[in-house]
């Protein structure tokens, strides 16, 4: 067992408020973006916000790389909004083809669903215009989306409903001036990476910003970026914590054979008390998470489950609903592990051990997170050699309080240290 509970050290957060940090005191957009934080009870900057905004202010290029949970969602939006409040807005007319100023590129229709519904929470007192539009919802629906706005002032997008739309001239990105890259090393993965250079060939203009942000710092990331744009232009903002096991998460692992891990599972829920807070249990594949399923049932546990092969009308709403509370259990993939917001999460159970050490630390991640009430704690169960291998190299992480290495590359890693602030 790892970690040490204690509320206080969840999150550093700024001891000033919003007006000291996100605008120059003569910025005329200032009151209206404070009075939308404060609304919403925003509360006060966290570290990575209050190193971050002050940068993509001043409109420069930027790698943002921090740990799970520490607000880097506000860090991009709020200098982003800003700048299309003190900036000229064209307006288009109705029919001609939707040109959104901003671009915000996600892996998921889910977190790309949960980063709409923060800007527009934000955008709607300032008269800014935002749409999304994901996969898997046909392009007739695309296009109402965005026909709905042509003068849109920020598109949220997953990689291939951008590609499509782009193909399909429903949309140009002519006046595109920030773009934004979120979760960058799942963009980076296999699955995306072609999807994302096709879309950075067709959109890349030398006068758009560029902002990567992401909780792990991709190896590749370096060389995508030099065949767009001068990697030396880019201003790196490296958290303290990156890679590191957050010491506030209380990780326990268990070695346990394989048949034991569903009895295990079923009495751990059955201890946990009604105000224990949600559970999140990760399974490596969907067929797992299927099986999981029809346990629960059996088991009359209530519950959710969220896998990348569920048709698109079944995953809908799925995550907003446990966000809500509607149910306290959800079975998923690794699909729930990259930036969703999941602070009412107090428990994770990896019922399969993580492939890789990056999946692991983004899972752990969705406890302990900005706005949680309890820094949470997580347990793994460890069947095969493989996953004691990755044990090892956590717990030596643990104890030397260094980052995990594995992670990324050693230019990365040389990179992080260069350049933390």
């Amino acid at each position: 067992t790892m970690g040490q509970k204690g509320p206080e050290q969840i999150i550093e957060s700024d001891p000033l408020p919003w007006q000291e940090r996100v605008l120059g005191s003569n910025d005329p957009s200032k009151p209206a973006l404070v009075s939308a934080l404060d609304a919403l009870s925003f509360g006060r900057p966290t570290a990575v916000q209050r190193r971050t905004i002050p940068a993509l202010l001043r409109g420069r290029h930027a790698i943002c790389a921090a740990e799970t949970g520490s607000g880097k969602t506000l860090a991009y939006l709020l200098p982003l909004l800003q700048r299309l409040l003190a900036g000229p807005r064209p307006q288009l007319r109705s029919g001609q083809t939707p040109s959104p100023l901003s671009l915000v590129l996600l892996p998921s229709r889910e977190l790309a669903e949960q980063v709409r519904a923060v800007a527009a929470s934000l955008c709607r007192s300032l008269g800014l215009r935002v749409r999304e539009i994901g996969g898997g919802r046909g392009m007739g629906n695309v296009k109402r989306q965005l026909c709905a706005e042509p003068s849109l002032d920020v598109l949220l997008a997953t990689p291939g409903a951008l590609c499509k739309a782009l193909r399909k001239q429903m949309v140009t990105l002519e006046q595109l001036s920030c773009l934004v890259l979120d979760e960058a090393d799942t963009l980076l993965d296999p699955t995306f990476v072609e999807l994302v250079e096709e879309d950075l060939t067709d959109l890349w203009d030398v006068k758009t910003q560029l902002v990567v942000v992401g909780a792990t710092f991709p190896g590749g990331l370096s060389r995508l970026l030099s065949k767009f744009t001068d990697i030396g232009h880019f201003v790196t903002l490296v958290s303290q914590s990156l890679h590191c096991l957050l010491p506030h998460i209380q990780q326990k692992f268990v070695r346990i054979k394989g048949r034991d891990k569903v009895s295990e599972l079923l009495q751990l829920i059955k201890v946990q008390s009604p105000s224990s807070g949600a559970l999140l249990v990760f399974c490596n594949k969907a067929p797992t998470v299927n099986w999981l399923s029809y346990i629960f049932d059996d088991h009359k546990i209530k519950h959710l489950r969220l896998q990348g092969q569920m048709p698109a009308a079944v995953r809908a709403g799925i995550f907003s609903a446990f966000q809500k509370g509607e149910k306290d259990i959800l079975v998923c993939t690794d699909l729930a592990s990259r930036g969703l917001d999941t602070s009412r999460v107090e428990l994770i159970v990896n019922y399969d051990f993580p492939d890789t050490l990056q999946d692991y630390l983004h899972r752990v991640g969705r406890v302990g997170r900005v706005g949680s009430q309890k820094p949470g704690s997580a347990i793994s169960y460890v069947t095969h050699p493989w996953d004691v291998d990755l044990v090892r190299k956590i717990e030596t992480a643990a104890r030397r309080r260094t980052i995990v290495k594995q992670v990324m590359s050693q230019h990365s890693i040389a990179l992080a240290h260069a350049c933390t602030c």
